[in-house]
């Protein structure tokens, strides 16, 4: 539980300071007994005591005036910190035995990551107990806002099921990340008689339109806005803990590059892979080289002009129906871009030269 969080709303909802405090817990035992309960608080010293949640030999505690709230704010705050350690203990402790598993590769996962491993294989007996032998679709659920709704596991799996309508695995890496290991079923759930159609789509057109449909649904009916990446099918027991290690990069990337996008798949963002790789130093001088006149020649008109044009190949006739513009409109606009910067992003080599300048433009510009 966010207990932080809690004690804003509380100060929030009473208008008053609200402030966290520590004690040992034996200590707030003998201020408990002495004050006859702690339903409504302990006083002492001019101030009520709440407690929130006991960690080893500490008490968490809030800590208001006690003067600034009257008998019935006391028992009502006692009964809601009540009613949410109770919440509380029911989300930390594992509801069935899959989550426990879970939660064991959770350990292992922080484990090898403290070692600094970029490699490492499942142990056999974190394997079979999650059954990972077979082929599993992977992909890495990000929610990057904090809210004061919990994502508890029971709900999220319940969820994701009902949506694949087939068994999956769910494991909680951290509280803002979720893997999510699906069947290879999952992949023509939507398939139903359209054979056809379906064979000519190639693999990454699958694993891009499951991610896509997934990530609507849980925006939609879970939690709100955040970021989802999908990756090519792994036999778990050999290769999870790096691809873990390549969703969380793809997030990374996606996030970084291309703002405003929240489904991120890693075969469309290996340029953006490589860029990231080179030194701010050698990114400046690249810039710097390639475009002499940035402000003016990424003015934001162009920078749509040119996203939309690379991303339909080049085309320029479906790039002025995709910007709602004649076709000489856009001719005009790219010869003008070609006097600005001596670069023709109609040819293939000035092309590329721009598709990186964009990229790494969009970074520093940010910084």
């Amino acid at each position: 539980m966010d207990w932080e969080l809690v004690r804003q709303q509380v100060e929030s909802a009473l208008g008053i300071p609200v402030s966290s405090v520590k004690c040992s817990v034996e200590e707030w035992s003998k201020q408990v007994e002495e004050n006859g309960g702690a339903v409504s608080g302990v006083d002492k010293n001019g101030q009520v005591y709440f407690l929130v949640h006991k960690e080893g030999q500490d008490a968490l505690l809030l800590q208001v005036p006690a003067g600034s709230v009257t008998p019935k704010e006391r028992m009502l705050l006692g009964l809601l910190l009540e009613n949410r350690k109770q919440q509380d203990k029911k989300s930390a402790s594992p509801s069935g035995e899959e989550e426990r598993k879970a939660a064991l590769i959770r350990e292992w996962f922080k484990g090898q990551q403290e070692l600094g491993y970029t490699q490492a294989e499942l142990p056999d007996t974190l394997v079979s107990q999650l059954s990972l032998y077979a082929t599993k679709i992977p992909l890495l659920l990000y929610v990057d806002q904090i809210t004061s709704r919990r994502a508890h596991y029971t709900e999220l799996k319940k969820l994701l099921e009902s949506f694949f309508d087939a068994p999956l695995t769910l494991i909680p890496l951290t509280d803002k990340e979720w893997l999510i290991l699906g069947p290879e079923k999952i992949l023509t759930m939507d398939g139903g008689d359209d054979k056809a159609d379906a064979s000519d789509e190639t693999l990454e057109d699958q694993l891009a339109a499951l991610g896509y449909g997934l990530h609507e649904m849980l925006e939609n009916e879970w939690v709100g806005e955040c970021h989802l990446a999908v990756h090519y099918p792994i036999l778990p027991a050999k290769s999870l803990y790096a691809t873990v290690l390549q969703l969380r990069e793809t997030i990374m990337l996606g996030r970084t590059y291309h703002i405003g996008s929240n489904m991120h798949m890693p075969w469309e963002l290996q340029l953006e892979k490589l860029v990231h790789m080179l030194p701010e130093t050698e990114k400046a001088n690249f810039l710097e080289r390639v475009l002499k006149r940035l402000d003016v020649a990424f003015d934001p008109e162009t920078m749509t002009t040119l996203e939309h044009f690379f991303q339909l190949d080049c085309n320029v006739s479906e790039t002025a129906k995709k910007l709602y513009i004649h076709r000489n409109t856009l001719l005009y606009r790219l010869d003008k871009f070609k006097q600005e910067t001596g670069l023709d992003v109609r040819t293939f080599n000035h092309a590329v030269l721009v598709k990186i300048a964009l990229l790494l433009y969009k970074v520093t510009k940010r910084k």
